[in-house]
């Protein structure tokens, strides 16, 4: 029998901007207009130097939802020379890509166009469809519209963009419709095959947002949800969940194969309160199974030419760097 392998990414998580036009009932990212509201150019750089200095192989730049829509962001962002949070982004996956690091973009929703331009700077890219329910918690997040969310998955997979996505658990949606949104991705990978991952994320309460006193999935509760969500996806798409946000050695016999990506220099600006596990602690959580280290775009995306041809050298070296002996550990 083969070993069961579990594989996890090393990242930089660079948030852009905390400026989003939604207003989820959970969340503690968001924030006004306001002074450093926009990750500068030349801090956003260092992080890039210093996160390749440490081994690091992806660039997560995430940023609220269409920031420009709030009144004051575009003045803000035009300081730094951009009219747009996404010609940010694209210099920036630019950037990444010259210091060793490849671009996975987490933007909200984004056009089709859109999507094939940052296609051009990105290895991979992603959006967490969360649920299909109509939930008060999304009730003042036009982004949040399920139908607007399927969607831009399915452009993307009309572009041949590696794609992750994903569920919220406790936000307010029943288990039938865990069970819908599961079957949603598993249909639309049926029938674009961009689907490489899909994280089963429990949701964390937050202080001072209009759900801090919510009741939170219990460990029964996750380890359902990913059992199902291994049942119902086509065995090609990784179910994943986020090592820092639930008790991961007691889920991982459930039917994960992904830890996600941990970061060795900076923090996850969404659950801030929940450091990142290092290397020793993710062997630790993978027990028996060998650990091993992946790219933001997975080998099967990489054989079938998945990325622009700015991006082959990088993916090539990466992807080479990671499979040589003692290396695909992080050791």
């Amino acid at each position: 029998m083969h070993r069961r392998v579990i594989t996890f990414s090393k990242n930089a998580f660079l948030p852009l901007t905390t400026v989003c036009q939604n207003r989820c009932g959970y969340c503690c990212f968001r924030t006004p207009v306001e002074e450093g509201c926009v990750m500068p150019p030349d801090e956003a750089i260092r992080t890039l130097e210093a996160s390749a200095a440490l081994g690091c192989t992806e660039a997560l730049f995430t940023f609220g939802e269409r920031p420009g829509a709030v009144p004051g962001f575009s003045e803000m962002l035009g300081r730094l020379g951009y009219a747009d949070i996404l010609d940010y982004v694209y210099d920036l996956s630019l950037a990444a890509i010259e210091h060793g690091l490849l671009p996975h973009t987490n933007a909200g929703i984004l056009t089709y166009e859109e999507l094939g331009w940052l296609r051009e700077v990105n290895a991979s890219m992603g959006l967490m469809l969360e649920t299909t329910a109509d939930i008060p918690a999304h009730r003042n997040s036009p982004g949040k519209d399920p139908a607007v969310r399927i969607e831009m998955i399915e452009n993307a997979g009309r572009l041949s963009i590696p794609f992750t996505t994903g569920i919220l658990l406790g936000i307010g949606e029943t288990a039938d419709d865990r069970e819908e949104s599961l079957r949603v991705i598993a249909d639309l990978h049926q029938r674009y095959g961009h689907i490489q991952e899909v994280i089963v994320q429990n949701f964390c309460p937050k202080p001072g947002t209009a759900m801090e006193r919510a009741a939170v999935p219990g460990p029964d509760e996750i380890g359902a949800a990913i059992g199902l969500a291994r049942e119902i996806l086509p065995p090609d798409v990784a179910v994943q969940i986020p090592p820092n946000l639930a008790d991961a050695s007691r889920l991982i016999g459930c039917g994960v194969n992904d830890l996600g990506g941990v970061s060795p220099l900076t923090i996850d600006y969404v659950n801030p309160e929940h450091p990142w596990p290092q290397i020793d602690e993710l062997r630790r959580i993978a027990g028996n199974a060998e650990l091993r280290e992946r790219l933001c775009i997975y080998p099967q995306y990489i054989e079938k030419g998945w990325y622009s041809p700015l991006l082959e050298p990088l993916i090539r070296q990466l992807a080479e760097r990671i499979t040589a002996p003692g290396q695909g550990t992080g050791a």
